[in-house]
């Protein structure tokens, strides 16, 4: 008899346990990984509004299919994969009418001057003007830290495409940059 009230209040246990586990990891991703998904969300849509609703539905959809992550230091990965995803369905779900915004500042809250936020908003300006093809692998290389390999997997690429495309967009960032810093010496000389 005994035997039979353990049995049977087990499972319960059991089911609670797995239900704290999984809100630990869950929360430990948000947590760690929340301020990468939203720079490269931003990157992604140029809107913080919107940036910050593909990161809130890419944490639903990971809260869904956690138990599908069986490999911690993927996470990030797993993560981007499923934002990526979401980006792609808000196209399939509606067409929007695109126009230019003005990008709101992403700005570091230390103090920096106004002349290296100026500098960088320029530099992401240009990062901005790449064709996507070239500047989606470059955005997450240079702010998600991953490497070709990993990147190649998130963008469904071989290893050797996405590794030409982060060079031809280097080159082309490069070319920009130089261009910009002719014109600079031609009107301040």
């Amino acid at each position: 008899m005994i035997e039979k009230i353990f049995r049977k209040k087990s499972p319960a246990v059991k089911v609670q346990s797995d239900m704290a586990s999984k809100q630990v990891r869950y929360e430990a991703l948000v947590k760690t990984l929340h301020g990468d998904l939203y720079r490269y969300a931003y990157w992604l849509v140029h809107d913080q509004h919107l940036a910050e609703d593909l990161v809130q539905e890419t944490f639903l959809r990971a809260w869904r299919a956690l138990d599908s992550l069986k490999d911690e230091k993927a996470a990030k990965s797993w993560l981007i994969t499923i934002l990526r995803r979401e980006n792609a369905r808000r196209f399939e779900r509606k067409r929007f009418e695109m126009s230019e915004f003005d990008e709101p500042a992403i700005v570091d809250h230390l103090s920096t001057s106004t002349e290296q936020q100026l500098e960088d908003h320029w530099i992401r300006e240009k990062i901005s003007q790449l064709p996507e093809e070239y500047r989606e692998p470059l955005v997450l290389q240079v702010l998600g830290g991953f490497s070709g390999e990993e990147i190649a997997g998130m963008l469904d690429l071989n290893k050797n495409t996405v590794m030409t495309r982060l060079f031809r967009a280097r080159n082309q960032l490069r070319e920009a940059i130089e261009k910009g810093n002719d014109i600079k010496e031609r009107y301040n000389g």
